[in-house]
């Protein structure tokens, strides 16, 4: 499992119980930056390519094979990239809320206005920020654990630089390589499946994307989680659980 949100703990603990209860070995790696491993401490230091090599080495250092990925957000342009690179290694892929940007179309207003807040706000709200991506109430407990891997502004790096990194014009340094996963991508026969909320306004659209290019994903029962906003491991948590285990039990 792969996201781009600062504690697996909290964003994936339906899916990691139900998975685990059902039988099956779950690695959710926090992304460096987030969580509580450690984190480099300056935004520089934070590339998408770096994103990709970091992840890269945690799958070969684990020597992971027949994976299943639920990928959602930056689990998706970091997931997308290792199962273009190593498709071998993936015997299937459940995409949720995410995409594979090369910055050739134009990325959405809501997108952009959350880059440049990222880029300004003196004080980076983590769990405000996760909540305000949720169309259901987040408990003040939940978005206090999204903020305990941060204890000031100083750990923050990566979190700020996320926004920042994702491709918005062809020629970002990710384009390129981007460009070339997608090649791979559209080679993909393995199991591919979609499960996109209904009120994300920044994924929108990209679930049909996925399923026209991608070969795996044609005669799939994709699905639509009803009511869901950006983060709908936190709004459709067990809706989810439920399209990763049915995925699961149709192998």
């Amino acid at each position: 499992m792969l996201h781009g949100e600062p504690s697996w703990s909290c964003l994936y603990r339906r899916q990691v119980a139900r998975a685990v209860a059902a039988g099956h070995r779950v690695v959710a790696p926090d992304l460096i930056g987030f969580g509580r491993s450690d984190k480099p401490m300056r935004i520089e230091d934070y590339t998408y390519q770096h994103h990709v090599d970091w992840m890269t080495a945690c799958v070969e250092r684990l020597d992971l094979n027949g994976i299943t990925l639920l990928c959602q957000d930056w689990g998706g342009l970091i997931g997308l990239r290792l199962v273009a690179a190593m498709p071998g290694r993936f015997a299937r892929v459940l995409a949720a809320n995410t995409f594979l940007p090369t910055g050739d179309s134009k990325m959405p207003e809501a997108f952009l206005k959350w880059r440049d807040y990222a880029r300004t706000v003196d004080v980076f709200p983590t769990g405000a920020i996760v909540a305000r991506g949720c169309t259901t109430p987040l408990p003040p407990a939940v978005q206090a654990a999204y903020d305990a891997p941060f204890p000031d502004e100083t750990f923050k790096a990566g979190a700020r630089a996320f926004p920042g990194l994702v491709p918005a014009t062809p020629d970002d340094p990710a384009s390129e390589p981007n460009r070339a996963a997608w090649q791979s991508l559209m080679r993909f026969e393995r199991p591919f499946r979609t499960a996109f909320s209904d009120r994300d306004p920044i994924t929108a659209g990209a679930d049909r994307v996925l399923q026209k290019l991608v070969p795996g994903a044609r005669g799939q029962p994709h699905v639509v989680l009803a009511g869901g906003g950006h983060f709908l491991q936190e709004d459709c948590a067990d809706a989810l659980a439920d399209a990763l285990l049915d995925f699961l039990r149709a192998a």
